[in-house]
């Protein structure tokens, strides 16, 4: 036994067959539903001019002209009856798309058209008989029993157009599977499969050979199809025809008045459909199974085109799948459809080149993903990958180790393709096909076609991998994001604590001595809600949009308060606070503005250990890069800082202050800035230190842009 050159399911996965009309296939979904009234099938045909004007012309035919011309769609659908209306809307499409296959022009037609019709109209009236619901669906099933004989016409004409016009029997299917791999029942089924029907119909299709005994239990439209055919094309097999019959439940006699009627409709829709059938019985058919003589280099010129064609489709499926799991199980479905493995493994190797890993796919996901062969070990698969060379292993070799017997065993086959998968000079893996022992001699025929799969696989591999490791390093960035949010929140609370801890020493004294604490009691509300905000901040990562207008002014006097009516600034820090007199507002969060004051003043007091003076100061509005700013300065007194602090001092960095969290203020008052779409310096010397923040300016977005419509406009 020998693989052929010449594999058609390869050529079915890549012709360009019709696909199925959509009319038809909307029309099966009303007779499914049982809801294929003459307003839905009058909307259906409206939307196919062909069709219309198909059943316009049938309308107006001898058999149902009455007294004057049928001119509407409406008219001739109520003229034709229901009935005729879909076995019109079924024949018509099923012709319009396979009269359209390949090589179908120059081969004569209408004995196979002959045979689809009659069983069709046998077909149905079985169904009829049977009480069968979908009567039209076992019509179309009759219609489209043998189309994988036209499916392998096209894809193989020269092999298959000898064979084409043979007697439709069991030795004919003998014929195709020896000289195609493949029959015209398992041709026809796969066509029809890919138009995704909720149907028997491609069952229909594929067991209309099979033994009667076989079919007994099966759904009624396999049936149905089985007998039909025998009807159609088997009348001398009477034994058979009275057992598909009995399963039917029809006897001799009716059988043999569905035979008789079934030529009489035949020749009707023929003549309404168009379709010339005159001499069909006169085709002679071949008396043998001839092989086909086919051109060496033409063959072989096919065959390198056909491959192109695949390859550039393998990639094409391997660019559109999601993960690295969907590629590793769309290559190895791939590669057993397109070289006809028995199964089929990849091994990736590690990240430390060192060695190659099964991986989890298949039938045994626990066995591969555990299975190792080590790289700097020798064998044949190791040796393939290292040399990125394609290897071709029979299991009677003498050399092979216990890793590359346990991969026989795991494959179950006798012989061994080792694939290496290479991007860029780099070995990512090798897949391993394997193979009966007679397949090899062809597989290493396809040496170039393999090698161009595993490109392409490679090049997928690799993407896939890439993909995995910016995955990885998002989430990692991601959870550094949620840990330092983390930090700052911490950090953050523990300001606003640190005025209710004091506030509540300040009421204890208060309600001691009775005086009234309403001042004290609204600004713990305050700085509780602010803690409750900072906690909430944390599921926020991401900087929002303000479009809140600020009085800088009153956000001063409210931090102010906060730390004057404590004990937290010693009567050795003086706050000074020089605003001007216009209004300061800015576009900006209050709350924000009052976390950075917070941070910067509470610094500036811990720098002043000895005592000193902290000034607060609007210095009014400023143009930067076109856009207005207000200036607000925290200055103090103290010893200033290092120009190694002063280079680091926005950043995250542990400094040099005693407890859990310090370190972190000038990183969060940076990143409060920036969230307000301001500025922030410091300049520092022996005389102390001044943090310049520049807020954007109330309106001052809409100022500029105005400013540059207007300059546009003079331009």
């Amino acid at each position: 036994m020998h693989q052929p050159d010449h594999d058609i399911r390869n050529r079915l996965l890549i012709a360009r067959l019709p696909a199925m009309p959509q009319i038809l296939i909307k029309l099966i979904e009303h007779l499914q539903a049982d809801d294929a009234g003459m307003p839905e099938l009058a909307a259906l045909i409206a939307k196919d001019a062909a069709m219309t004007s198909k059943i316009l012309t049938v309308a107006n035919s001898s058999a149902y002209h009455r007294n004057a011309r049928v001119v509407g769609l409406e008219q001739s659908l109520v003229s034709l009856g229901t009935d005729m209306i879909k076995t019109l809307v079924i024949s018509e499409s099923v012709f319009q798309t396979f009269n359209s296959f390949p090589h179908s022009s120059s081969t004569d037609l209408r004995g196979f058209w002959k045979g689809s019709l009659t069983t069709a109209v046998i077909a149905r009236d079985i169904a009829k008989k049977m009480e069968y619901p979908h009567v039209e669906e076992a019509y179309l099933a009759g219609l489209l029993h043998n189309v994988g004989r036209l499916a392998l016409l096209a894809t193989a004409p020269k092999e298959y157009a000898f064979n084409f016009m043979a007697r439709d029997d069991e030795d004919l299917c003998a014929v195709e599977q020896r000289t195609l791999q493949i029959t015209h029942s398992e041709a026809g089924a796969w066509l029809i499969e890919r138009w995704h029907l909720d149907s028997f119909l491609a069952d229909s299709v594929l067991y209309h050979h099979e033994p009667i005994s076989r079919v007994e239990s099966a759904h009624p439209l396999i049936r149905v199809v089985r007998l039909a055919h025998l009807l159609c094309f088997h009348e001398d097999q009477e034994q058979a025809i009275a057992e598909a019959g009995h399963l039917c439940g029809l006897d001799g006699e009716a059988l043999e008045l569905i035979v008789k009627s079934a030529a009489r409709q035949v020749e009707k829709s023929a003549a309404y459909l168009g379709i010339d059938l005159a001499g069909a019985d006169d085709i002679p058919a071949p008396s043998a199974y001839a092989p086909p003589v086919v051109d060496p280099v033409q063959q072989r010129l096919s065959e390198e085109v056909r491959n192109m064609v695949l390859v550039s489709e393998m990639g094409q499926t391997f660019a559109r799948q999601q993960g690295e799991a969907g590629l590793l199980d769309a290559m190895t479905r791939s590669a057993r459809i397109l070289f006809d493995f028995e199964n089929a493994i990849v091994l990736l190797e590690n990240p430390t080149g060192h060695a190659l890993h099964g991986t989890a796919t298949g039938d045994q996901q626990q066995r591969l993903a555990e299975f190792v062969i080590p790289l700097n070990k020798g064998g044949v698969v190791a040796e393939s990958a290292g040399a990125r060379k394609l290897s071709f292993v029979s299991r009677d070799s003498q050399a092979l180790s216990v890793a590359e017997e346990q991969l026989f065993r795991i494959l179950g086959s006798e012989g061994m393709v080792c694939l290496p998968l290479v991007a860029n000079q780099r070995c990512l893996g090798v897949l391993i096909g394997g193979a009966p022992a007679w397949q090899m001699a062809g597989l290493q025929k396809r040496e170039r076609f393999l090698q161009s799969f595993g490109t392409q696989a490679a090049a997928a591999l690799e993407t896939a991998i890439s993909e995995r490791g910016h995955t990885k390093r998002q989430i990692a960035h991601v959870a550094e994001e949620y840990r330092e949010a983390s930090r700052r929140v911490v950090h953050e609370v523990n300001n606003p604590l640190s005025i209710i801890k004091n506030y509540l020493s300040v009421l204890d004294g208060k309600l001691a001595k009775r005086e009234p604490v309403v001042g004290e009691m609204s600004i713990l509300n305050e700085e509780i809600d602010r803690v409750g905000q900072l906690i909430n901040g944390l599921a926020d990562l991401q900087p929002t949009e303000s479009s809140r207008v600020t009085d800088v002014g009153r956000v001063v006097d409210d931090v102010l308060r906060l730390f004057r009516a404590t004990d937290f600034v010693p009567a050795s820090v003086q706050i000074v606070v020089r605003m001007q007199e216009e209004p300061a507002e800015i576009d900006g969060d209050a709350d924000l503005l009052k976390q950075i004051l917070v941070n910067l003043i509470k610094n500036a007091v811990e720098a002043l250990a000895d005592g000193g003076k902290i000034e607060i100061s609007n210095r009014g509005h400023v143009n930067r890069e076109r856009k207005l700013y207000l200036e607000l300065v925290v200055s103090d007194t103290g010893p200033g800082l290092s120009a190694e602090v002063l280079a680091n001092l926005f950043s995250a960095v542990r400094s040099t202050k005693e407890g859990a969290h310090h370190g972190l203020g000038l990183s969060i008052v940076h990143s409060l800035v920036k969230k307000m779409q301001g500025l922030i310096t410091c300049r520092s010397g022996k005389t102390g230190t001044t943090f310049e923040i520049l807020l954007p300016a109330r309106g001052s977005t809409s100022q500029v842009a105005g400013v540059q419509t207007r300059v546009m406009d003079s331009v």
